[in-house]
């Protein structure tokens, strides 16, 4: 019987092919971008679970208050992991400090720049590296390094690296104590070649060094493991008020909180100190679009099928006349609906594992097909299962009770509310339709009024270089000298940190009226005296560095936000700031300038003189040369001084793009989904079209032949989508709006949602569901009424 089921079933397929190719390609379609984002959403959610004692690692943070407002960072002072190891013995099983960046690392003629971690020696441990040479104790001995398996293959070849030497920014060797796995793409440290022992960073710089009893710098990353029987929440209320009984300052109020490794990645945004979530907004609005899609594919799937499922009212009429039980009935409705559906799952899969590498692009993601994992494949057929049954579910039930007498007399008659269920579901389609389309919209306007904002600086034409070597420190004043005079640059400038970001942030300040509760905070960024000229600020007030004047080592300049911040009514220029005990002249002030994330506000920040080597180098190109030349020349001028480096460079506005790479990723992903969702939409609407326009032939037939035209059955046949997508537009609407609305306010600087998006929306919806339907309509209204007639 079940073999009987099947081949009935196949022929009903190919009887039908334009109808199966709709329904089957439509959910394979849902499927497929439903399975995309699962994965999406899965490497996200298990981002960081690569390390064993996941659930116990935590993030040293401080929130800060100044007495205005709050913020919260997780840079500490040097002394404080010390003193958290010695006071919290029962609480804390592992205490590690680090700090890292880019480094020259060489090893003969072999030199990369790569990312490195000075890191304490419980660090591996800790962390759970997956050790594929040596051990997890190898920074125990001082001179030794641990290097990933991409940076021994760079390195050696095919050589064991054990026990070679790494010589790192050409001023140390280490000695290889053990090999480490490539970390995963979706870890915090996805990318660092190298960990060296902690003590060898503070014995090696000297800013370091000076600072590792100072309780009022914070430089350095501070991770802990919680004891095993600890609570996370309890150990950090424990630690909280470490910092405040440390500080000498007595207006100093900062909070030590554990932020614990699940919440790195997903909840990263703090605003006046306190979680306000992160990229586990977009985790969420993936994995609704991705329920919305589906269900979008499985309408479609129920709608198509319940539509023609009516047209075989007679068959079941036969069926049962000639015996068939209504079991037998239900049984072949099921198996042909559960068999299509399982062939657009085959299909979803198909075109899974050809779109990934697509997907793979677009979303900055390295996700691979889980073929071995069984969870993925009971999900999946399960799905397909249930919707079969589900899909099956009205003619299975509804047509098995027909009378076969009135089906044969042709008295049956499918009822005037027979197709309410199918309009209420083609709503609620272009809702979804609808919603997804704005929310896109949204989203790109909102990146693109970010872009908009002025930076306060030049970006074209400027390019910023790591200095990782002692060699640079050195020769900066004859490098710099020879690129102006070979007119390669107009100007070049160091900085403590890169224009597209803050490094330090600093107390300890005091002014004329100042109230002394208030302890303020700024960014601090210090710069040699060129960097305005380097970067072309813009100067409000005052005027900029100059070394013809002594004075100006200790001068100041302020940005807007920081005048603001200190609430200055009248001109700044020529008031003195205290600062760690030292007199500062502020002697301008400067356009705020993003430097760090242009959805938020510009943090207060004071530029003062840099008085040793700085970290990057920025470098204002020539305008009148060609870049390709300039750069040519650049390289040559560092490899003659700097030869144990190689030359590496970034372009600012290349880096300042990538500050909108997530916004930009989920905008691409966005519109292809809403496209998708419209595609799939109007797929359902172009088979329901074509459903009713064939129930309604000789009707159409019978008007053409008392004189309507084609407008008229045009209209006719396409007003009640319109109705249904007005009415769609109508509910998405104020969904949109308030969900919009509360997605704006987690940035400070965003766009406003105007009435003509969605106006404009629901014209772009109502002319493609009418392009959609008006193809069938127009087929039908042209069709000959002879033929139509010809069975009357």
């Amino acid at each position: 019987m079940f073999k009987n089921y099947i081949k009935v079933a196949f022929r009903n397929l190919l009887k039908h092919k334009s109808f199966s190719f709709i329904n089957i390609f439509g959910l394979s379609m849902g499927m497929a971008v439903t399975m995309m984002i699962g994965l999406w959403v899965w490497d996200e959610l298990s981002f960081d679970q690569y390390h064993t004692n996941y659930p116990r690692i935590a993030e040293v943070w401080q929130h800060v208050t100044d007495g205005k407002e709050g913020g919260a960072f997780p840079s500490m002072p040097v002394p404080l992991g010390a003193e958290l190891r010695m006071a919290y013995p029962g609480d804390l099983k592992y205490v590690v400090r680090t700090g890292g960046g880019k480094y020259t690392v060489a090893a003969g003629d072999n030199k990369f720049t790569q990312s490195g971690i000075f890191i304490e020696p419980d660090g591996p441990e800790m962390f759970s590296f997956h050790m594929l040479q040596g051990t997890r104790d190898g920074l125990k001995d001082p001179s030794s390094i641990l290097i990933s398996r991409s940076l021994a293959k760079k390195l050696f070849g095919n050589e064991d690296p054990m026990g070679k030497l790494v010589k790192i920014t050409n001023i140390f060797s280490l000695k290889v104590a053990g090999v480490y796995e490539d970390l995963p793409e979706n870890t915090f440290w996805s990318g660092t070649e190298f960990f060296a022992p902690w003590d060898k960073y503070v014995s090696t710089w000297d800013w370091v060094r000076k600072l590792k009893d100072d309780w009022g710098s914070n430089i350095s990353g501070l991770y802990v493991q919680i004891a095993d029987h600890a609570d996370m929440d309890k150990v950090s209320a424990k630690i909280g008020d470490v910092l405040t009984r440390k500080h000498p300052e007595k207006n100093f109020k900062a909070t030590l909180f554990l932020h614990p490794m699940r919440k790195w990645h997903l909840y990263s945004n703090f605003v006046n100190g306190v979680n306000e979530g992160g990229l586990i907004t977009f985790v969420w609005l993936f994995g609704i679009i991705g329920v919305f899609v589906l269900l979008l594919a499985c309408i479609n799937f129920m709608n198509l099928s319940t539509a023609r499922s009516e047209k075989r009212a007679k068959e079941v009429g036969i069926r049962k006349a000639i015996g068939s039980l209504r079991s037998q009935l239900v049984s072949q409705f099921y198996s042909e609906s559960v068999l299509m559906s399982l062939f657009a799952f085959v299909l979803a899969i198909i075109l899974v594992t050809t779109m990934l590498p697509w997907f793979n692009t677009v979303s900055g993601k390295h996700i691979v097909f889980p073929w071995t994992n069984a969870w993925c494949w009971i999900a999946g057929i399960s799905f397909s299962l249930l919707t079969g049954f589900i899909a099956g579910s009205y003619p299975a039930i509804y047509l098995s009770s027909f009378q076969p007498v009135k089906v044969l007399k042709g008295t049956f008659r499918a009822g005037r509310f027979a197709s309410l269920p199918r309009k209420a579901l083609v709503v609620v389609q272009f809702t979804v339709s609808v919603l997804l389309i704005t929310g896109t919209v949204i989203v790109y306007r909102q990146i693109q009024y970010a872009k908009n904002r002025p930076v306060g600086y030049e970006r074209q034409g400027l390019i910023s270089i790591h200095e990782t070597t002692p060699e640079v420190y050195d020769n900066y004043d004859i490098i710099r000298r020879t690129l102006l005079e070979n007119n390669v640059a107009v100007e070049m400038a160091e900085s403590q940190c890169p224009i597209t970001d803050i490094w330090a942030n600093s107390g300890g300040f005091d002014w004329a009226g100042k109230d002394p509760s208030f302890e303020a905070y700024f960014a601090n960024i210090a710069v040699r005296h060129e960097f305005g000229k380097a970067v072309n600020w813009k100067l409000k007030e005052g005027r900029d560095f100059s070394k013809a004047l002594a004075s100006d080592s200790e001068a100041l300049i302020l940005n807007e936000a920081a005048v603001k911040y200190m609430g200055i009514k009248g001109d700044p220029v020529g008031m003195t700031i205290r600062w760690n005990g030292k007199d500062h002249q502020v002697i301008g002030v400067t356009e705020d300038m993003i430097m760090t994330s242009p959805y938020r506000a510009v943090p207060q920040s004071v530029f003062s003189i840099l008085h040793e080597g700085g970290n990057i180098i920025n470098i204002r190109l020539n305008p009148r040369m060609n870049m390709s030349e300039a750069l040519k020349k650049l390289e040559a001028v560092f490899k003659q001084y700097n030869s144990s480096a190689p030359f590496e460079y970034t372009f600012v506005d290349e880096e300042y793009a990538k500050k909108f790479g997530a916004e930009e990723r989920i905008a691409k992903l966005s519109t292809v989904f809403a496209a998708l969702a419209i595609i799939i939409s109007c797929l359902g609407l172009f088979g329901l079209a074509s459903f009713i326009a064939e129930q309604r032939t000789k009707e159409i037939g019978i008007r053409k032949v008392l004189g309507a035209s084609i407008f008229n059955l045009w209209r006719m046949l396409s007003r009640d989508f319109a109705l249904l997508v007005v009415l769609s537009c109508c509910i998405a609407t104020p969904i949109a709006w308030y969900f919009l609305h509360q997605w704006l306010q987690q940035y400070e600087y965003r766009t406003n949602i105007s009435w003509i998006i969605f106006l404009a929306v629901g014209a772009g919806a109502l002319f493609i569901a009418l392009s959609t339907v008006s193809y069938q309509a127009i087929k039908t209204a042209l069709a000959n009424p002879v033929k139509s007639l010809r069975a009357e």
